[in-house]
């Protein structure tokens, strides 16, 4: 699908050949859904043009970085399916190429040490309506900026005490240009690099070097880098190095959604969510374990569009690209999430029967499993009423009611406990419907779905609705106030069919009836987890009807 990147790319190759994009993460926390619209974008504009997209971790903050965040970043790539080459790159690779650069800059005159703290850095930048003030130390020599600098590498001065700033002009209308920090001191251990560091790089001074060393020839960034790209076209003129191309394109935005990692890791770090990649967040982590697939990912971003301007998506757009595909490539199963028994009184006490069940009618290649059949079942509570209303197609009373794949059967006796709950359901069976279906033709409304009682495998199950109420959390002052306290319900005693046992970890099914469901990847053979991926339909909007 063209949009107005591509259109700047084929003008561009025209005449330039092969393009280079890059993906470049901090790795300060896991993935999101915004970042897999960056990733598709970047990727899918190295394949469509038979270029080469690079992966490349911005590490130049060791005190928010970690390697657990760099393993996730690329298995989340890896599992969205894209090729970086045999390894990805890193800031710190050129952490040498950025010294030197810098030195470059003060040699030229472009670039002086400061004294100032940050808080005074930023109390002299002005605002909008006003000029900033120069600093006081603005005019030191070359000289004495050489020997400044040269200090701040070999560990002489304490965090805060100085800065690298550029000297560009503190009157600029663009606040980005009023004299930026290149380096700030910062006696941290890098996960790479050791202790052989103690100034570091701010983002503005690396990720254009970084570039550039790439040969990127086109850096795609969010919008919110736009009033950014005078900097970074400032930095390469300047150094007078190759100079790529930065275009820009509106983030993806997500209803009922955080997209901050800053905000995702507070939910995390307060024990709100089970972790990063709890099925409720919106990280890709998170998504994978819920049971999202590449391709439904892919085909949502795709959805979306790349625009100038910020807009938001409904989660529902891409909860039915979830259903979507699930739909193709999920078998479907019997799993009863609140049983109750019932007997059929006249089918034989000891017999055994294995009906056939398709798989997956989506698929015309489908195979059927044999599903064991027995005198007492389990079905789901909501599928009996003892006075049913009008229109109720389920088992009641006296009415019949066919079981999928089975038989007809009728209700003849309910057994209750001493407080008049009903127990068990007594039932029987009409032995010429096998499969389901009746040689007379009578009709026969109602299908719901059972599990043989002697043959269940007890499972949990994981329902999730929506994490926050707001449909817009982020422009609330306290995000947290709009937490949904019932976004997960644990069901315990579920009874599965028997198949379920050879499920493994990521494994995805339509339980019938019910939705699609994926095993957790904390599951066990005597304690078998699934999530709910996503319902058969969208019932949110019915939700937000009845408030």
């Amino acid at each position: 699908m063209k949009n107005f990147i591509t259109e700047i790319i084929e003008n561009d190759i025209k005449n330039n050949g092969e393009i280079v994009t890059r993906f470049p993460p901090e790795p300060n926390g896991y993935l999101h859904i915004g970042h897999a619209k960056s990733i598709c974008l970047n990727f899918g504009l190295a394949e469509k043009y038979k270029g080469k997209c690079n992966l490349r971790f911005d590490d130049t903050n060791p005190t928010k970085e970690n390697l657990e965040y760099i393993e996730s970043i690329i298995q989340d790539v890896k599992w969205l399916g894209f090729d970086y080459g045999k390894n990805p790159l890193y800031a710190s690779d050129y952490f040498d190429m950025m010294y030197e650069y810098a030195i470059q800059l003060v040699k030229d005159g472009f670039a002086y040490v400061d004294d100032q703290n940050f808080d005074e850095i930023r109390l002299n930048r002005g605002t909008l309506q006003s000029p900033g003030e120069n600093s006081p130390f603005r005019d030191r020599s070359i000289e004495e900026n050489l020997d400044l600098f040269t200090k701040m590498k070999k560990g002489l001065f304490s965090n805060g005490d100085k800065v690298l700033r550029a000297k560009i002009d503190m009157s600029s209308s663009n606040l980005n240009l009023r004299d930026p920090i290149l380096y700030r001191i910062l006696h941290e251990k890098h996960h790479r690099t050791g202790n052989k560091w103690c100034i570091y790089p701010m983002y503005d001074w690396a990720h254009g070097i970084e570039d550039s060393i790439e040969g990127i020839t086109h850096s795609i960034c969010t919008l919110e880098f736009e009033d950014h790209r005078p900097l970074y076209d400032w930095f390469l003129k300047k150094l007078k190095v190759y100079h790529p191309k930065q275009i820009e394109f509106a983030r993806l935005n997500l209803n009922y959604t955080i997209m901050s990692k800053r905000k995702l890791k507070e939910l995390v770090d307060k024990k709100i969510v089970l972790g990063w990649d709890d099925p409720r967040m919106p990280t890709i982590s998170g998504l994978r374990r819920r049971g999202y697939t590449p391709k439904s990912i892919k085909n949502f971003v795709a959805s979306s569009g790349i625009v100038k301007r910020n807009t938001t998506s409904d989660i529902a757009l891409l909860e039915y690209e979830l259903r979507q595909d699930l739909n193709f490539i999920s078998n479907r199963v019997m799993a009863v999430l609140d049983p109750i028994k019932v007997v059929i009184t006249n089918y034989p006490n000891d017999e055994t029967e294995y009906l056939d069940s398709l798989n997956n009618p989506e698929d015309e290649n489908s195979s059927y499993r044999k599903v064991p059949f027995t005198k007492e079942i389990y079905i789901e509570k909501s599928d009996f009423m003892e006075n049913p209303f009008k229109k109720y197609f389920r088992l009641s009373p006296g009415k019949e009611v066919r079981l999928k794949d089975a038989y007809y059967i009728t209700c003849n006796d309910l057994i209750k406990d001493k407080d008049g709950k009903i127990i068990e359901i007594h039932c029987t069976y009409d032995p010429n419907t096998k499969g389901g279906w009746s040689d007379d033709g009578r009709k026969v409304k109602g299908t719901i779905h059972w599990v043989s009682v002697n043959f269940a495998i007890n499972g949990t199950i994981n329902i999730y609705d929506r994490l926050f109420q707001d449909e817009y959390p982020d422009k609330s002052k306290d995000f947290l106030k709009s937490i949904n306290e019932n976004s997960l319900t644990k069901m315990t005693n579920c009874k599965l069919e028997p198949s379920l046992i050879d499920a493994r970890d990521n494994d995805k099914f339509q339980f019938i009836r019910q939705g699609y469901f994926v095993l957790d990847k904390n599951s066990k053979k005597n304690n078998l987890i699934f999530n709910q991926s996503v319902g058969l339909r969208d019932n949110w909007s019915k939700k937000i009807t009845n408030k």
